[in-house]
């Protein structure tokens, strides 16, 4: 079972544990410090107080252990995007897939949202079939610029409010 909630300040050596590892692979390649996580930490819940809100991010639990990470961020008034990291020991078990399950409904319910986009590396098709199996629909590739200079084409998946 997963839940999710939202981070706590206490959560910082657990998020750190998060980012790192292979876990981070297609993200920034850099493991984050306990001071970033803290930082990352206190941004998410600044962002939970802001009025509109334009953010949400839950830490993902199962067995009351934060193994990842899940945000919405509102892009458009009826239009967001979905993101998620997990630790890399709890791959392969559907926890991204129920997290975002779970955001999926927040987002087109209470959120108000009409339209999800995400996207993923196209060296991590492990993180397209979790869109696939949240409803997504893999609509194409948007090229991304890495650190280095180089140009990533990113998939791109879309959900339609049913």
């Amino acid at each position: 079972m997963v839940t999710l909630r939202a981070l706590s300040p206490d959560d910082a050596p657990a998020l750190a544990r998060v980012y790192s590892g292979a876990s981070i692979r297609h993200t920034t390649g850099k493991p984050l410090t306990l001071d970033q996580a803290h930082d990352k930490i206190r941004t998410a819940l600044a962002r939970a107080a802001e009025t509109p809100r334009a953010q949400w991010s839950w830490g993902i639990l199962t067995d009351d252990e934060l193994i990842g990470l899940i945000a919405l961020r509102r892009r458009a008034p009826y239009m967001g995007t979905i993101s998620y990291i997990l630790r890399e020991d709890s791959w392969d078990n559907g926890y991204a897939t129920l997290a975002a399950h779970q955001v999926v409904s927040i987002a087109f319910t209470t959120v108000g949202l009409n339209r999800l986009e995400a996207m993923h590396h196209p060296d991590n098709p492990a993180s397209g079939r979790v869109l696939i199996k949240a409803g997504f629909t893999r609509v194409g590739a948007s090229d991304r610029h890495t650190d280095d200079g180089t140009t990533v084409p990113y998939q791109t998946y879309a959900l339609q409010k049913p």
